[in-house]
């Protein structure tokens, strides 16, 4: 009777930590939104970019009253405090507003684009996490002989060169000497898009990836060489040796297991670098994303689709850390002490 007792409390316990945790992280999000949402407006506001010469074209001929009408049409000749006010309260209705550059809500502009970048994030992820898992398999379990040093020396080397100067490097070798990706886009030129076959979309998705992921190695390279370091010098992995066991069966019987989680989540943590890196990716290779889309709407003062990006790049960003955190405590019981407790 009082097991049964303990467990029915264990289990109430159990539901009000998980309440508090998800309300915890929900006011997170909300002070987060509000913030990015302040910082991004203000920064706006002091840009010396004039979103009206950037809507119409500096070598547009207009009026000063067509000038103004525009700027009246955007909401230009309001205070900033009274545009912030008005276009938040906008967005608390669903209502993002309209970009300037493509004439479509900004919803639904983030929508498409993020299509493309998801296809390309998605993959560079997958790839960036299977190949800096192995690769930091390889250097942990050579600790200080050439594989390691090889490994470690590649991975302090990508992690250092801008993403920008990766992209215009395998676009040179690749695209240029070897001929055999094209440089850029997401279909062949002159295509439809309903016409494109899923092999031209991979192939014109090749380099694209390709560069994110290279970006994206290293951190779990080297947190997986260091985890696997740790584990092979623990006293269960001697005592496993003292056994006669060695080589690929020691690894993956008590290697593998033990640092998979810690490098998965590390994974998802890598959400903000991930988005960070498509703009750059997406804008050399001319990729037609959600990234290249923020950089034209900050060159060009798009303001209502720039403030949405910046929104849905910040709730993308607090989602991967979110999965992370969630995953770390589901494997680690001293983590979900520790979040339960907070």
């Amino acid at each position: 009777m009082m097991l049964l007792m303990d467990r029915e409390g264990r289990k109430i316990q159990q539901g009000k930590n998980i309440l508090k945790f998800i309300g915890k992280n929900l006011c997170k999000m909300i002070i987060l939104m509000l913030l990015v949402s302040i910082g991004t407006f203000s920064l706006i506001n002091i840009s010396p970019i004039d979103p009206v010469e950037a809507y119409i074209g500096a070598d547009a001929q207009i009026t000063a009253e067509h000038y103004a009408n525009i700027g009246r049409h955007w909401g230009l000749d309001k205070s900033p405090l009274e545009r912030f006010l008005s276009w938040f309260t906008n967005i608390l209705t669903g209502d993002f507003g309209t970009s300037m550059i493509f004439r479509q809500a900004v919803i639904k502009v983030i929508g498409e684009k993020f299509k493309s970048s998801l296809f390309l994030m998605g993959t560079a992820w997958v790839l960036s996490g299977i190949i800096g898992f192995f690769l930091g398999i390889v250097a942990g379990v050579n600790k200080g002989r050439w594989p390691d040093k090889v490994i470690k020396l590649m991975c302090l080397t990508m992690s250092s060169a801008p993403t920008f100067w990766i992209a215009l490097l395998i676009i040179m070798v690749f695209s240029v000497w070897l001929g055999w990706f094209p440089i850029g886009l997401a279909a062949p030129v002159g295509k439809l898009a309903q016409h494109v076959t899923l092999g031209e979309r991979i192939y014109h998705l090749t380099l694209p990836a390709l560069t994110l992921s290279i970006t994206g190695v290293s951190n779990i390279a080297l947190h997986t060489r260091q985890k696997m370091m740790d584990v092979l010098e623990t006293d269960y992995v001697l005592f496993a040796k003292a056994r006669g066991e060695r080589g690929w069966t020691l690894i993956k019987r008590h290697g593998i297991k033990n640092i998979m989680m810690p490098a998965i989540t590390l994974q998802f943590a890598s959400f903000s670098e991930l988005f960070g890196g498509s703009v750059l990716a997406e804008q050399v290779f001319s990729y037609p994303g959600l990234g290249q889309a923020a950089t034209m709407a900050g060159t060009r003062g798009d303001v209502p689709l720039l403030l949405g990006i910046t929104l849905f790049s910040a709730f993308f960003v607090f989602t991967g850390n979110l999965l992370a955190d969630i995953i770390y405590g589901i494997i680690s019981p001293e983590i979900r002490e520790g979040l339960h407790d907070a």
